[in-house]
């Protein structure tokens, strides 16, 4: 991937064929949250940060957070 190439959480739930309830299920975490951060609205911590980046095999540098 280039590397300034970023796709958006919601991107990257698409392409793992995810809606937004079994995303946050694989990350344990409340539906509500993962809304939150693909609109927007909130940014993941540290510790979720890691979780992304490992389940996607995407560094955070080449997500854009932002809708």
């Amino acid at each position: 991937m280039p590397e300034n190439f970023k796709l958006t959480l919601a991107a990257l739930r698409v392409n793992k064929g995810l809606n937004q309830e079994e995303m946050a299920k694989e990350l344990g975490i409340h539906k509500n949250t993962w809304m939150n951060w693909e609109s927007g609205k909130t940014f993941p911590d540290i510790q979720d940060l890691e979780k992304i980046e490992e389940y996607f095999s995407v560094p955070y540098k080449n997500i854009n957070f932002y809708p």
